[in-house]
């Protein structure tokens, strides 16, 4: 049996480093921080959604998801133009195919992403998708407010969502 290979590299971020997974059919998951910090989380992950796996470091550095990445932060790039290895079920796989499709400096909130998935009674499952979600950033959950437009939940941290926000569109937006 041939085991699976992932490939992780480190990319700088304007809020630290950022690990990037992919395998060779396509991106599969992004974690703040360091390699080090994150090893153990990955490494569950991966046991839970894949088995067995082989963690490799990527050595290519004109990778097209660091390259795009390196786009979003600098302003160059709204959207991503990559090919995804997500694991997850089908209803998560559509709540973030849903993300993808909030525009650039535009917000939801998870009770109007649960209505676009038709699934209105599903708001919690939605905010549960939400919460899985394995790609940060490229799978824009950073987008998701609360119902009064508040700030909730993100993987790194609300300053970092927050500083998402910001790059997108002025936070004043959000609130008023």
């Amino acid at each position: 049996m041939v085991q699976e290979r992932l490939y992780y590299g480190e990319i700088e971020s304007p809020f630290g480093p950022l690990i990037v997974v992919h395998t060779k059919q396509g991106v599969c998951r992004i974690l703040f921080g360091t390699f080090e910090k994150n090893e153990s989380t990955l490494n569950i992950w991966i046991k839970k959604n894949i088995g067995k796996a082989e963690l490799v470091k990527d050595k290519e550095t004109n990778n097209p998801v660091y390259i795009q990445l390196i786009e979003y932060f600098e302003g160059q790039r709204q959207s991503f133009d990559l090919k995804f290895d997500l694991y997850g079920t089908l209803f998560e796989k559509k709540v973030w195919q849903a993300l993808l499709n909030i525009g650039y400096g535009k917000t939801y909130s998870y009770r109007e992403l649960a209505q676009v998935i038709q699934s209105p009674k599903a708001v919690r499952a939605v905010g549960c998708a939400v919460n899985k979600n394995p790609l940060p950033i490229i799978v824009p959950c950073h987008r998701i407010v609360g119902s009064n437009g508040s700030l909730v939940c993100y993987h790194g941290g609300i300053d970092k969502k927050q500083m998402l926000l910001e790059m997108e569109y002025s936070l004043e937006e959000i609130t008023s």
